[in-house]
């Protein structure tokens, strides 16, 4: 929202500088100009600005515009307003129109850039000429958001403000989300909104965006200006008039709200020569009552307009969007020369403003909603009649808002044929958010004409999963599918759409009984059918490959398409590569990496991405790093930008599991907040949280990522977040000696396992739970584990698993047969090597050493002891580290120090760099002495040099400030 008080050039007396203080000045926000200013002088930076409506943002934010302005830097304006309609990057767009007076010659832009040309039209002969691309809204836009970063990167040092971020359409956001965690070098990005406004938890950009490393930035919240900042705005726009007792009044009143004390100081610099005084206009204001600046104040201004001033206000509260002059006066039924007059006469009245050269629209959302109200039934109706006309003229015609102006003059009929047409176009240009909108109010009404809500819900069952509000769309969905006189055929498409945004989006497995009954009901659409069938394929609880067989029956029997066939080829692979079957490989040598069908090499992609995934379950790194990298290029190929995330998040996966930890969690933590809508994301993110922590020795750290992720799926066993949550919370327990509660996890886990059959995916469990069988003295069960994992990897291509079985036997046999043994945990900690993952090969080796020491080894046990301590070291695993050194110590083998206990003067010694990171991370002593295998009072002498050296006291821990003075010791 737009809240620049008062044009500089006018003075308070509507446009009279007669007196002391005419005009508003900016108060109260020195601080936060000066954040604003560093934050854009240091680019690249994200800078969002969050505030109430009437808080001072808009003006804050040209304050601060104005000096960059002066610097001769270019900035790019663009707003948000609540009649979205579906025009790519709308706010971005607007912004970008500005842009000609930076732009290089046209032969230094970026061939992408073309891709602009059509929504710049003004700008067109200046940029290169529109590129080719493939013909479908998903590649358009795709090729949009290229082409915007390219411009702006070719600008210069610029800056790109968009107010009102709260209204801002789901393209927009998605662009300027990508913009924000790949911003060019020189570009400062700045973002104004209301975060009660904001859809979903206030966080305009998603729930767990993070600045990426190196963009500077800052979060400013704007609050009510003080007391004294009011009595500085009245001193400037009232002079003498003002006083303090006027000040307390105005300050009660507006309760610091910059809106409501600028409209009050308005209808005062009216009444100023009429009252006695300052005391007389202190009166006037304390006998107004309720703080009614939105409303009575800004009433009475409408009020004192001349006929062609409160026509042409009338017509923009119709409108409730910006306007331009010609369209205000058509909607307000005059000519040329009484709409110049009438909205010269509003201006000088400040109903309205011009926002940027030739539009004008209301100061703010409230006094349109103000000025909206005041309009009689009757003439209110006309007036959006006369709009929808007026709009109907335009190029491009504005649907969104046709279709609100019909609604608002009571047309049902028309609206609806509008809503549709409007729903139609944002489907169109790939916007599932308008048009989900649209189409639930559609099938919101009764006794719909023909068969628009036919149309409709399938309209809807098609882009229903790519919408947030899952519940609305459920609601409307399920009710649908209850009318009888919907065609069979189109309940099936319902059901479908119902059944996949359940499965899918909502983990809700009734989905999966809906795609059972879609399935039967698009008999006569086999393609659709095999759709359903596939998606029913995935399901491990269900009888996914007999679904599968089912869908290639249909295939078989003619009347699919190419991309039917194309989905059932994808969902094989998944189920081969899941189950570990050798076969995978070949098949998906004969994946089809060339077709003229979008859709047949989106489903190669999904198939290649696929396939990785498993294959890191199955311990195939190398080789899922190659899939992931060949699925990112073909995706390029096939305009399938959405399944960039999922790659990311996989290859992140792989630097967990290759032990590149350095960084590893913010780089986690910036990848989620790039993609706050992906679920994996999220899981991933508290699975690596959890490796570390507990290798840290933070086992309520470890804890709380592995149950969010175990909570969330723990009807879910079966997949591979479940899995292994359940796994690393096991190893916790048994890393604090809990063994009956391990055991206790463990065996619903295992239940699960041995009914779905998924061994080749079992890595981390088997070897966990046998030890905690083991542990709670449950041979037999230990032994009985062991030997159905055996079974069920046999013939299967899965090496991590086949690696996690020998630690497993080893665990079995350490205890009776210590050679046996010794070579099952050599033959794990080879596999681990090959596969290529450091941590889970120092895990089989620290279990190698420990047999050779009761061997009667213990030169041996050391040399693979030192050995593990060399890897624990380099990956930051404290504890891990501390537990080998502890063995070392137990078996005599330790080496000492060579600088001596007083070596490290006021520096921190690695010890006590170990007990400081503890610290910080808000462990007791106890923890401390547990993770590092310490005793209590060695721990407390530790901590209290700690102390003593950082200069800090224990009541101030866990404190920000101990890892900052804690880090310089890093090169110490």
């Amino acid at each position: 929202m737009n809240m620049w008080a008062h044009e500089p050039e006018h003075g308070a007396n509507g446009g009279r500088s007669d007196g002391a203080g005419a005009g508003f000045a900016f108060v109260g926000r020195r601080r936060e100009l000066a954040r604003v200013l560093t934050s854009v002088r240091h680019p690249p930076s994200v800078l969002l600005i969050e505030g109430e409506a009437g808080i001072g943002k808009s003006r804050l934010i040209r304050e601060a515009m104005a000096e960059v302005i002066a610097e001769g830097r270019p900035v790019l304006q663009g707003l948000c307003h609540p009649l979205h309609e579906p025009v790519p990057f709308g706010p971005v767009v607007d912004a970008l129109r500005k842009v000609g007076p930076w732009l290089p010659p046209v032969s230094e832009l970026p061939r992408t850039v073309g891709a602009l040309a059509p929504l710049l039209p003004d700008l067109a002969d200046r940029l290169p000429p529109v590129p080719e691309h493939a013909d479908d809204a998903h590649s358009e836009r795709s090729l949009r958001i290229q082409a915007v970063r390219s411009l702006l990167e070719c600008v210069g040092p610029a800056v790109l403000v968009v107010d009102d971020l709260h209204w801002v359409d789901v393209p927009t956001r998605e662009l300027l989300l990508l913009l924000a965690r790949d911003l060019p070098a020189t570009l400062s990005l700045v973002l104004s909104y209301r975060a009660e406004d904001v859809p979903g938890d206030g966080r305009v950009l998603g729930a767990a965006f993070r600045r990426p490393p190196g963009t500077s930035g800052a979060t400013i919240r704007l609050g009510p200006l003080l007391e004294d900042d009011v009595g500085e705005l009245a001193d400037a726009v009232l002079g003498p008039y003002s006083s303090p007792r006027l000040v307390s009044i105005l300050f009660r009143r507006s309760e610091g709200l910059p809106l409501v004390a600028e409209e009050d100081l308005l209808t005062l610099c009216e009444r100023r020569d009429e009252e006695h005084g300052p005391a007389g206009l202190a009166g006037h204001l304390e006998q107004s009552g309720v703080p009614s600046a939105l409303r009575d104040t800004f009433g009475e201004r409408l009020s004192g307009l001349p006929p062609d001033g409160a026509a042409v206000v009338d017509a923009a509260a119709v409108l409730a969007v910006p306007a331009a002059e010609p369209l205000l006066g058509a909607v307000a039924g005059l000519d040329a020369e009484h709409t110049a007059q009438g909205l010269t006469e509003a201006l000088r009245a400040f109903a309205l403003r011009e926002i940027e050269p030739g539009w004008y629209f209301f100061r703010h959302g409230p006094a349109q909603q103000v000025a909206y109200e005041r309009v009689p039934g009757p003439q209110r109706g006309r007036l959006h009649r006369q709009a929808i006309d007026a709009l109907s003229a335009l190029t491009p015609v504005p649907l969104v808002q046709i279709a609100h102006h019909t609604r608002a003059a009571g047309d049902r009929a028309q609206w609806l044929v509008a809503a549709e047409a409007a729903a139609d176009e944002a489907i169109a240009v790939d916007d599932p958010g308008t048009a989900v909108t649209l189409l639930l109010d559609i099938l919101d009404e009764d006794q719909l004409p023909g068969d628009l809500r036919s149309r409709a819900a399938l309209a809807l069952a098609a882009v229903v999963g790519d919408f947030a509000d899952t519940a609305a769309s459920t609601r409307v969905l399920g009710r649908l599918l209850t009318d009888p006189r919907m065609p069979v055929a189109d309940r099936g498409e319902i059901r479908l759409g119902l059944g996949l945004l359940l499965a899918t989006q909502t983990g809700d497995r009734t989905g999966f009984r809906e795609l059972e009954r879609a399935a039967a009901e698009l008999a006569g659409r086999p393609s659709r059918a095999v759709r359903a069938m596939v998606a029913l394929a995935i399901d491990e609880r269900g009888q996914g490959p007999a679904w599968l067989d089912r869908a290639e029956q249909t295939l078989a029997q003619g009347g699919c398409d190419e991309a039917a066939a194309a989905a059932v080829r994808t969902a094989r692979l998944n189920l081969l590569a899941r189950d570990g079957d050798p076969k995978t490989w070949a098949l998906l040598d004969e994946l089809p990496r060339h077709s003229e069908n979008l859709e047949v090499l989106r489903h190669s992609v999904r198939a290649l991405y696929n396939v990785a995934d498993l294959a890191i379950e199955l311990g195939h790194d190398e080789r899922a790093a190659e899939l992931l990298a060949e699925s990112r290029n073909l995706s390029r190929r096939a305009r399938n930008p959405k399944i960039e995330g999922y790659i990311r998040i996989n290859l992140l996966r792989l630097d967990l599991l290759a032990g590149r930890w350095i960084g590893l969690e913010g780089r986690y933590a910036a990848l989620t907040g790039e993609f706050p809508d992906l679920r994996m994301g999220a899981e991933e993110q508290h699975m690596a949280g959890g490796l570390l922590a507990a290798a840290r020795g933070e086992w309520d750290r470890a804890l709380s990522h592995y149950e969010a992720v175990a909570v969330a799926l723990e009807t879910e066993f079966v997949t591979t977040p479940g899995l292994r949550a359940t796994a690393g919370i096991i190893t916790v327990r048994l890393a604090q000696n809990l063994p009956r509660q391990a055991w206790s996890i463990a065996r619903p886990a295992l239940e699960e396992l041995r009914r779905t059959r998924a061994w080749p995916r079992s890595t981390g469990l088997v070897a966990t739970a046998v030890e905690a069988a083991s542990a709670c003295g449950d041979h037999d069960a230990a032994q009985r584990l062991a030997d159905d994992a055996e079974r069920g990897l046999r013939d299967r291509d899965a090496p991590a698993a086949v690696a996690e079985l020998n630690l497993a036997q080893g665990l079995l046999l350490r205890d009776t047969d210590g050679d046996a043994a010794a070579t099952r945990f050599e033959t794990a900690r080879r596999m681990w090597d090959d596969i290529g993952r450091p941590y889970n090969s120092a895990g089989a080796t620290e279990r190698l050493a420990a047999v050779l020491a009761a061997s009667g080894d213990p030169e041996r046990a050391a040399e693979h002891l030192a050995r593990c301590v060399e890897t624990f070291t380099l990956l930051g695993a404290t504890s891990d580290q501390a537990r080998c050194r502890h063995t070392l110590r137990e078996l005599g083998l330790a080496r000492p120090s060579s600088r001596g206990r007083r070596g490290y003067g006021r520096a921190l010694s690695p010890r006590e760099h170990e007990v400081a990171e503890l610290l910080a991370q808000g462990l007791g002593n106890q923890a401390i002495a547990q993770a590092l295998f310490l005793s209590p009072r060695t721990v407390e002498h530790h901590v209290a040099r700690v102390l003593e050296k950082l200069d800090v006291s224990r009541d101030k821990v866990p404190d920000p400030e101990v890892r900052r003075r804690i880090r310089p010791a890093d090169s110490t």
